[in-house]
Protein backbone atom coordinates (compact mmCIF):
# COMPACT_ATOMS: atom_id res chain seq x y z
CA UNK A 1 0.00 0.00 0.00
CA UNK A 2 1.78 3.26 -0.91
CA UNK A 3 0.96 6.79 0.93
CA UNK A 4 -1.71 7.99 -1.03
CA UNK A 5 -3.83 5.34 -0.98
CA UNK A 6 -3.44 5.37 3.35
CA UNK A 7 -4.37 8.80 3.10
CA UNK A 8 -7.57 8.16 1.27
CA UNK A 9 -7.92 4.82 3.88
CA UNK A 10 -7.10 7.31 6.98
CA UNK A 11 -9.82 9.80 5.41
CA UNK A 12 -12.54 7.37 5.26
CA UNK A 13 -12.50 6.50 8.62
CA UNK A 14 -11.98 10.24 10.05
CA UNK A 15 -15.66 11.28 11.28
CA UNK A 16 -16.69 15.18 11.39
CA UNK A 17 -16.50 17.41 13.96
CA UNK A 18 -18.52 20.38 14.58
CA UNK A 19 -15.76 22.66 14.61
CA UNK A 20 -14.41 21.30 11.61
CA UNK A 21 -14.57 22.85 8.55
CA UNK A 22 -12.13 20.89 7.03
CA UNK A 23 -9.88 18.12 7.35
CA UNK A 24 -8.27 15.56 5.74
CA UNK A 25 -7.62 16.46 2.27
CA UNK A 26 -5.94 20.07 1.91
CA UNK A 27 -2.14 21.16 2.82
CA UNK A 28 -4.08 21.92 6.22
CA UNK A 29 -7.07 21.79 8.45
CA UNK A 30 -9.07 24.57 9.21
CA UNK A 31 -10.69 24.96 12.33
CA UNK A 32 -13.18 27.37 14.14
CA UNK A 33 -12.59 27.96 17.95
CA UNK A 34 -15.79 27.29 19.62
CA UNK A 35 -17.51 30.81 20.55
CA UNK A 36 -15.93 32.89 23.43
CA UNK A 37 -13.28 29.98 24.09
CA UNK A 38 -9.46 29.80 24.12
CA UNK A 39 -7.62 26.51 22.02
CA UNK A 40 -5.70 24.43 24.53
CA UNK A 41 -2.57 22.84 22.25
CA UNK A 42 -0.31 19.84 23.39
CA UNK A 43 2.34 17.37 21.80
CA UNK A 44 2.82 14.43 22.88
CA UNK A 45 5.64 11.95 21.51
CA UNK A 46 4.89 7.58 21.30
CA UNK A 47 8.42 6.32 20.44
CA UNK A 48 8.81 2.70 20.13
CA UNK A 49 11.67 1.60 22.42
CA UNK A 50 11.34 4.48 24.70
CA UNK A 51 7.29 4.92 25.50
CA UNK A 52 6.17 0.70 24.43
CA UNK A 53 7.07 -2.65 23.57
CA UNK A 54 4.80 -3.49 20.61
CA UNK A 55 5.16 -6.94 21.93
CA UNK A 56 3.75 -6.11 25.13
CA UNK A 57 0.27 -5.07 23.61
CA UNK A 58 -1.82 -5.65 20.29
CA UNK A 59 -2.33 -2.36 18.32
CA UNK A 60 -5.43 -0.93 18.88
CA UNK A 61 -4.30 -0.97 22.81
CA UNK A 62 -1.20 1.19 22.26
CA UNK A 63 -3.26 3.33 19.91
CA UNK A 64 -5.57 4.19 22.58
CA UNK A 65 -2.95 4.98 24.89
CA UNK A 66 -0.60 7.38 22.64
CA UNK A 67 -3.95 9.54 22.61
CA UNK A 68 -4.60 9.25 26.13
CA UNK A 69 -1.32 10.49 26.95
CA UNK A 70 -1.79 13.66 25.26
CA UNK A 71 -5.13 13.74 26.52
CA UNK A 72 -4.18 13.91 29.48
CA UNK A 73 -2.54 17.21 29.56
CA UNK A 74 -6.17 18.34 27.88
CA UNK A 75 -7.64 17.20 31.18
CA UNK A 76 -5.54 19.05 33.81
CA UNK A 77 -6.34 21.97 31.58
CA UNK A 78 -9.89 21.81 32.18
CA UNK A 79 -10.47 21.64 28.68
CA UNK A 80 -12.57 19.56 25.75
CA UNK A 81 -10.87 17.88 22.95
CA UNK A 82 -11.39 19.08 19.55
CA UNK A 83 -9.01 17.62 16.95
CA UNK A 84 -5.77 15.66 16.84
CA UNK A 85 -2.83 14.93 14.53
CA UNK A 86 -0.76 12.23 14.18
CA UNK A 87 2.61 12.83 12.41
CA UNK A 88 4.19 8.89 12.34
CA UNK A 89 7.45 7.49 11.07
CA UNK A 90 6.62 3.26 10.60
CA UNK A 91 9.25 0.58 9.83
CA UNK A 92 8.37 -2.06 7.35
CA UNK A 93 6.58 -4.41 10.22
CA UNK A 94 4.16 -1.77 10.68
CA UNK A 95 2.90 -0.73 7.38
CA UNK A 96 -0.50 -2.64 6.58
CA UNK A 97 -2.87 -4.16 9.25
CA UNK A 98 -0.51 -3.40 12.41
CA UNK A 99 -0.89 0.38 11.25
CA UNK A 100 -4.10 0.52 10.58
CA UNK A 101 -5.06 -0.86 14.20
CA UNK A 102 -3.08 1.46 15.78
CA UNK A 103 -5.22 4.28 14.14
CA UNK A 104 -8.09 2.37 15.53
CA UNK A 105 -7.59 2.30 18.45
CA UNK A 106 -6.72 6.23 18.65
CA UNK A 107 -9.83 5.90 16.49
CA UNK A 108 -11.98 4.74 19.85
CA UNK A 109 -10.84 6.60 21.83
CA UNK A 110 -11.38 9.92 20.02
CA UNK A 111 -14.84 9.61 19.23
CA UNK A 112 -15.40 8.65 22.77
CA UNK A 113 -14.09 11.85 24.15
CA UNK A 114 -14.90 14.19 21.43
CA UNK A 115 -11.31 14.10 19.60
CA UNK A 116 -11.24 13.60 15.48
CA UNK A 117 -8.36 12.99 13.36
CA UNK A 118 -7.88 16.12 11.27
CA UNK A 119 -4.42 15.44 9.80
CA UNK A 120 -0.88 14.53 9.88
CA UNK A 121 2.01 13.48 8.12
CA UNK A 122 3.94 9.92 7.27
CA UNK A 123 7.27 8.84 6.84
CA UNK A 124 9.42 5.68 6.70
CA UNK A 125 12.05 5.13 9.88
CA UNK A 126 13.65 2.38 11.28
CA UNK A 127 11.79 2.73 15.15
CA UNK A 128 8.19 3.91 15.27
CA UNK A 129 7.73 7.21 16.30
CA UNK A 130 4.39 8.77 16.49
CA UNK A 131 4.08 12.43 17.47
CA UNK A 132 0.87 13.62 18.39
CA UNK A 133 -0.71 17.51 18.57
CA UNK A 134 -4.05 17.65 20.43
CA UNK A 135 -6.39 20.77 20.14
CA UNK A 136 -8.71 21.26 22.77
CA UNK A 137 -10.62 24.30 24.28
CA UNK A 138 -12.51 25.75 27.41
CA UNK A 139 -14.00 29.13 28.10
CA UNK A 140 -11.78 32.09 28.02
CA UNK A 141 -9.64 32.75 30.84
CA UNK A 142 -10.61 29.77 32.64
CA UNK A 143 -8.02 27.27 31.64
CA UNK A 144 -6.36 25.45 34.70
CA UNK A 145 -2.96 26.25 34.85
CA UNK A 146 -0.12 25.14 37.18
CA UNK A 147 1.00 28.59 38.51
CA UNK A 148 -2.24 29.34 41.01
CA UNK A 149 -1.39 27.46 44.01
CA UNK A 150 -1.10 29.87 47.02
CA UNK A 151 0.28 28.99 50.97
CA UNK A 152 -2.76 27.56 52.45
CA UNK A 153 -3.97 25.93 50.01
CA UNK A 154 -5.09 21.72 50.03
CA UNK A 155 -3.48 20.05 48.05
CA UNK A 156 -5.12 16.19 46.31
CA UNK A 157 -4.24 13.86 44.01
CA UNK A 158 -6.99 11.56 42.24
CA UNK A 159 -7.11 7.88 42.14
CA UNK A 160 -3.83 5.63 43.17
CA UNK A 161 -0.37 6.62 43.32
CA UNK A 162 1.87 3.58 41.27
CA UNK A 163 -0.36 1.58 39.30
CA UNK A 164 1.83 1.81 36.53
CA UNK A 165 4.38 0.97 38.52
CA UNK A 166 2.67 -2.42 39.87
CA UNK A 167 1.15 -3.12 36.60
CA UNK A 168 1.44 -2.05 33.02
CA UNK A 169 -1.81 -0.32 31.70
CA UNK A 170 -2.13 -0.33 28.18
CA UNK A 171 -5.34 1.44 27.95
CA UNK A 172 -6.56 4.12 31.03
CA UNK A 173 -8.89 6.66 30.73
CA UNK A 174 -7.74 10.34 30.89
CA UNK A 175 -9.47 12.83 33.24
CA UNK A 176 -11.01 14.81 31.06
CA UNK A 177 -14.64 14.57 32.86
CA UNK A 178 -12.95 15.41 36.42
CA UNK A 179 -10.65 18.30 34.77
CA UNK A 180 -14.02 20.18 33.46
CA UNK A 181 -15.75 19.41 36.77
CA UNK A 182 -12.61 21.23 38.77
CA UNK A 183 -12.83 24.28 36.24
CA UNK A 184 -16.55 24.70 35.93
CA UNK A 185 -16.90 24.76 40.16
CA UNK A 186 -13.68 26.84 40.31
CA UNK A 187 -12.38 24.38 42.96
CA UNK A 188 -8.75 24.11 41.78
CA UNK A 189 -6.41 27.20 42.16
CA UNK A 190 -3.90 24.93 40.17
CA UNK A 191 -3.66 21.76 38.38
CA UNK A 192 -1.47 19.38 36.10
CA UNK A 193 -1.61 15.72 35.33
CA UNK A 194 0.75 13.59 36.92
CA UNK A 195 2.74 11.92 33.98
CA UNK A 196 6.42 11.86 35.66
CA UNK A 197 5.82 11.04 39.44
CA UNK A 198 3.99 12.83 41.68
CA UNK A 199 7.69 13.41 43.47
CA UNK A 200 9.00 15.61 40.65
CA UNK A 201 5.47 16.95 39.12
CA UNK A 202 4.36 18.40 42.35
CA UNK A 203 7.82 20.41 42.48
CA UNK A 204 7.20 21.43 39.00
CA UNK A 205 3.68 22.68 40.22
CA UNK A 206 5.11 24.35 42.79
CA UNK A 207 8.17 26.27 41.37
CA UNK A 208 5.07 27.87 38.80
CA UNK A 209 3.48 28.84 41.42
CA UNK A 210 6.73 30.13 43.37
CA UNK A 211 5.50 28.13 46.49
CA UNK A 212 6.38 25.12 48.53
CA UNK A 213 4.54 22.10 49.26
CA UNK A 214 4.33 19.71 52.87
CA UNK A 215 2.60 16.48 52.11
CA UNK A 216 1.37 13.75 54.63
CA UNK A 217 1.22 9.89 55.31
CA UNK A 218 -0.66 8.05 53.78
CA UNK A 219 -0.59 9.04 50.77
CA UNK A 220 -3.14 6.81 48.42
CA UNK A 221 -0.64 4.50 47.18
CA UNK A 222 -1.52 1.07 44.84
CA UNK A 223 -1.81 -2.27 46.66
CA UNK A 224 1.47 -4.00 46.92
CA UNK A 225 3.81 -0.76 45.82
CA UNK A 226 6.29 0.77 47.97
CA UNK A 227 5.88 4.24 48.77
CA UNK A 228 8.98 5.42 47.22
CA UNK A 229 8.34 3.63 43.61
CA UNK A 230 4.73 4.83 43.67
CA UNK A 231 6.23 8.60 44.07
CA UNK A 232 9.15 8.54 41.15
CA UNK A 233 7.84 5.83 38.75
CA UNK A 234 5.32 7.70 37.17
CA UNK A 235 2.34 7.85 34.15
CA UNK A 236 -0.14 7.52 36.57
CA UNK A 237 -1.89 10.04 34.66
CA UNK A 238 -4.02 11.16 37.67
CA UNK A 239 -4.73 14.85 38.08
CA UNK A 240 -2.87 16.52 41.08
CA UNK A 241 -4.55 19.88 42.08
CA UNK A 242 -4.83 22.36 44.37
CA UNK A 243 -7.66 24.08 45.73
CA UNK A 244 -8.22 26.93 48.49
CA UNK A 245 -9.11 25.73 52.16
CA UNK A 246 -12.25 27.30 51.91
CA UNK A 247 -13.49 25.01 48.89
CA UNK A 248 -15.07 21.88 49.38
CA UNK A 249 -13.54 19.52 47.57
CA UNK A 250 -16.05 16.21 47.30
CA UNK A 251 -14.10 12.72 48.38
CA UNK A 252 -14.87 11.29 45.42
CA UNK A 253 -16.20 12.23 41.51
CA UNK A 254 -18.10 9.68 39.51
CA UNK A 255 -16.35 6.83 41.68
CA UNK A 256 -12.97 8.17 41.87
CA UNK A 257 -11.31 8.97 44.91
CA UNK A 258 -10.20 12.36 45.57
CA UNK A 259 -7.72 12.62 48.18
CA UNK A 260 -5.94 15.35 50.44
CA UNK A 261 -2.46 14.58 50.75
CA UNK A 262 -1.18 17.58 51.78
CA UNK A 263 -0.51 21.73 52.08
CA UNK A 264 1.08 24.10 50.04
CA UNK A 265 3.15 26.24 51.98
CA UNK A 266 5.62 29.98 52.04
CA UNK A 267 9.31 28.85 51.11
CA UNK A 268 11.32 27.92 48.80
CA UNK A 269 9.66 27.88 45.17
CA UNK A 270 9.67 23.77 44.13
CA UNK A 271 10.59 22.64 48.05
CA UNK A 272 8.17 19.11 48.96
CA UNK A 273 8.30 17.60 52.38
CA UNK A 274 6.94 14.40 53.02
CA UNK A 275 6.53 13.81 56.72
CA UNK A 276 8.31 17.42 57.23
CA UNK A 277 11.66 15.47 55.67
CA UNK A 278 12.95 16.60 52.32
CA UNK A 279 11.25 14.89 48.83
CA UNK A 280 13.52 15.08 46.15
CA UNK A 281 12.41 15.94 42.70
CA UNK A 282 12.98 12.76 41.44
CA UNK A 283 11.09 10.83 38.38
CA UNK A 284 10.77 10.49 34.91
CA UNK A 285 13.60 12.30 32.95
CA UNK A 286 14.27 11.13 29.26
CA UNK A 287 17.64 12.77 29.83
CA UNK A 288 19.02 11.46 32.96
CA UNK A 289 21.90 8.95 32.66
Amino acid sequence: MNERAWIRRLRARAAGAEYLTRGIGDDCAVLRAPPGAELLVTTDLFVEGTHFLRRTAPPRALGWRALARALSDIAAMGGSPLAYFVSIAAPEWACGHWLYDFYKGMAELGSRTGAVLAGGDTTRAGTLTCDLIVLGHSPAGSALRRDGAKPGDAIYVSGELGVEAKRRRVRFEPRLALGRYLRENRLASACMDLSDGLAMDLSRLCEESDVAAALVSPLPLAKGVASAKALTHGEDYELLFTAPARRRVPATFNGLPLTHIGVITAGKAGRVTLDAKPLAARGWDPFQS
